[in-house]
Parts: structure tokens; C-alpha cells; sequence
């Protein structure tokens, strides 16, 4: 039976002595829980541990138990895991909105992976626990999942409460992110690369309207700012007693069993998945129809460009250009009649952009198109107008 609901706002409060004790006590306990080796899933099962660090086989098995069930599905299933440093996105966001990609680039290995479900954007790593309760949805409750996290976190010791959101804080400052799903998956910031985190998540393309979903913006913190004794191993060992004893899960389906790459080698749908979450008609082709107005001062005049996509494909650009009376006149480097022959490149520019993958146009694409052999052709002052728009509309698209 399932617990009463409790208040939209819960706090948890413990004895102040009891979190060292407790917390010594949980390093040890997963190694006297009942834990089975990799081997091919166990159907009875209701408890899984990944050892897998690699994010594209966990999102894709943490699907596979969504869409594949092996447990009936009026049975509560937990899924614990940790990724290697990634970016993950929810299914109808818009990655260039969402994600600072220039400092995601500058970081070799961190890709960004957009997932087969909903909800806001996230960062993970290895200081970074995620959590996946699965439930029948006539029995579902966001906020009764949220307070099973909730009381593992109290068991470590911290004083933590569950916001309206459903959203785990200590004080005014995120530590879990519940994003509002059909079944209940987080985020436990333990020992994260907070600075890693603001700067990837760090975007401010305000003149970007995009018809995706918008991640709500908090502060957070690691459990470790709150209580050092916090470990990886002990947040999984308490989300796992306190899932056991909200559900009533015992014998054979409270053995922890182990996950790994090799014991889901021949499950063909976690095989597929990880191969179509990084590929260009996913991460990418999935994104929702965004417009984004833009506009760059150079030392002839300024150019507007207001470019839509959707399914990472521009649909239509519209290019425009004001002169300042006093932008001009000074620059004796425009040639007369070089701004007045720059409106039919223009147009030019917005067919060469019709139809092509936004940010993956090159400024050579784009001059190639109007007739110039590459960014390095200073033939005339229009020509070298021309090479500026081109390396705009390049790095504007890429950012």
C-alpha cells in the first residue's frame, strides 16, 4: 500500500548525533546487501545498479525498462547510475538555447546527448547520482517518489526539504532536480563539478524564441557542502533501503542486481539507442522550431539576420542593412556604391542558408555560394563586406 501524501513542502529533521553513526555504517552495508554479479537482466528484480559510466547506455537502458518491463507492470522497479561527463538535454528543448556549445567544445569528450524523454536540461559526472523510479501510473505520485529521495538524504544526515517543484533543497539551493515525467527520474548532486556545471549550462541568447521546453534556472549545491561523509556508495545504499521499505520489496526482489554493458549486449533496443543518441538526426534533427533575430555592427553598417529552423534545418533567413549616416563617411576603405551592391548578396547569403543544417554552414559555404573563392579573397571592399557577414552568420550559428 502506498504511503499518505504529505505536505507540498517537507522538511526532515534528525537526532544531531546520528548522521556519523549511520553514514559509517552505510560504507559497509552494500557490501552485506545481497548483490548479484553482471549476468543477463533477472526478470524478479526490482532493484538495478549500472557500473556503466557511459551515458548512452544508461539513458538507453534506463528506456528499455520504461518501454520493456521486465517485471510486471503493476510492480515498482529502481534504477540507480552514473555517467561520464555529459550534457543531457530533455526531448523537446533546443540544444542551442539550452547549452553553452563553445565551452561544451573546449572540454574534449564531454558531449551533449539528447534524451528519448521530456524535462529540463542537466549535467552529469561521476560526482553525480541518478535515480529512476519506476511505478504503475494508476499509482503514480510525483511528489510521494520525491519524499522516498527526500528521506535517504535525511538519513545522511542533512537537513533537506522537497519544494513545490518536487525539487530536493537544503535551504533555498537545489541538490535534485525531478523532472515532471510519467515515471520519476533525478539528479543527486553529491560531489559534481559545480563550476564544470554553470559554465555549460551557462546561455544567453535572449533574442532566441524557440517552442521547446525551457529549463528553470536554480542554484545548487553538493551534498558534500552539507555533510563530507557522503559518498556515491552511501546515497545509492539509502535510496535503496528506503525504495525496499516504501514498497515492500523483500527476498529475491531486493537483491541489488548489477547492470553492465556486456550482460545487455544482445538486448537489441539499448543497442540501438546507443547508437541513435549521438547521431545527427537525434541529438539534433529533433530540435523544435526556434527564430532567432541577431545583429552585428560592422564599420560600413549593421546587418540584422532573423533566421528560423526546425529539426536543426533553417527553413527561411531574412537578411537586412542599416548605414548610420556617419558610419561611412569615414571609412575610406568602402568603395562608393559597395553598401548598395551588398543588398542583392544579401539575398544571395539567405538562399545559400535555405534548407541547410543550422550550425553546420561554413563562412567558405556561404561565399562559395555568392561566388567568392573562400574567406580569403580581399578582391574589393564588397567582397570583404560580403567575408564578414559569412564569418558572422558562421560563428552566430555555432555558438
Amino acid at each position: 500500500m502506498l504511503s499518505p501524501r504529505l505536505p507540498s513542502s517537507t522538511r526532515c529533521r534528525l537526532h544531531p548525533t546520528s548522521s556519523g553513526r549511520y553514514i559509517h555504517n552505510l560504507d559497509t552495508s552494500l557490501r552485506h546487501r545481497s548483490i548479484q554479479p553482471p549476468k543477463p537482466i533477472n526478470p524478479q528484480h526490482a532493484i538495478y545498479l549500472s557500473k556503466s559510466t557511459n551515458p548512452y547506455f544508461n539513458l538507453s537502458l534506463e528506456d528499455w525498462f520504461v518501454l520493456f518491463r521486465h517485471k510486471a507492470p503493476d510492480e515498482p522497479l529502481l534504477l540507480l547510475y552514473r555517467d561520464d561527463p555529459c550534457v543531457v538535454i530533455g526531448r523537446n528543448q533546443n540544444l542551442w538555447k539550452e547549452v553553452n556549445l563553445p565551452a561544451l567544445r573546449v572540454r574534449e569528450g564531454v558531449p551533449f546527448i539528447r534524451r528519448r524523454s521530456g524535462g529540463g536540461t542537466v549535467y552529469h559526472d561521476l560526482g553525480n547520482t541518478n535515480f529512476s523510479i519506476h511505478l504503475p501510473r494508476t499509482s503514480f505520485d510525483r511528489h510521494m517518489t520525491a519524499q522516498v529521495v527526500l528521506r535517504a538524504v535525511c538519513s545522511l544526515g542533512i537537513d533537506a526539504t522537497v519544494n513545490d517543484r518536487n525539487d530536493i533543497c537544503v535551504g533555498k539551493e537545489k541538490i535534485s532536480h525531478f523532472p515532471q515525467r510519467a515515471y520519476h527520474h533525478g539528479t543527486m548532486l553529491i560531489s559534481t563539478q559545480l563550476n564544470t556545471l554553470g559554465d555549460l549550462l551557462h546561455n544567453t541568447k535572449d533574442t532566441m524564441e524557440t517552442k521547446g521546453v525551457a529549463s528553470v534556472r536554480s542554484p545548487v549545491r553538493n551534498l558534500q557542502q552539507f555533510n563530507r561523509g557522503v559518498t556515491h556508495e552511501a546515497f545509492v545504499d539509502a535510496v535503496v533501503h528506503e525504495f525496499s521499505k516504501e514498497y515492500g520489496i523483500r527476498n529475491v526482489d531486493g537483491e541489488v542486481q548489477i547492470v553492465s554493458e556486456d550482460n545487455c549486449r544482445d538486448i537489441e533496443y539499448i543497442q540501438n539507442g546507443m547508437s541513435e543518441l549521438p547521431s545527427w538526426e537525434w541529438a539534433y534533427g529533433q530540435t523544435p522550431e526556434f527564430t532567432y533575430t541577431v545583429s552585428q555592427a560592422f564599420e560600413w553598417g549593421t546587418v540584422t539576420a532573423k533566421i528560423r529552423s526546425k529539426h536543426g534545418i533553417i527553413l527561411d533567413c531574412a537578411c537586412s542593412l542599416s548605414v548610420a549616416d556617419n558610419s561611412v563617411s569615414s571609412i575610406s576603405a568602402i568603395q562608393p556604391g559597395v553598401v548598395d551592391s551588398l543588398d542583392p548578396q544579401l539575398k544571395d547569403i539567405e538562399r545559400a542558408l535555405l534548407n541547410r543544417r543550422y550550425g553546420f554552414v561554413s563562412a567558405m559555404e556561404i561565399l562559395n555560394s555568392l561566388g567568392i573563392n573562400g574567406v580569403d579573397d580581399e578582391t574589393g571592399s564588397g567582397v570583404r563586406a560580403a567575408k564578414d557577414i559569412a564569418l558572422w552568420l558562421e560563428r552566430t550559428m555555432n555558438s
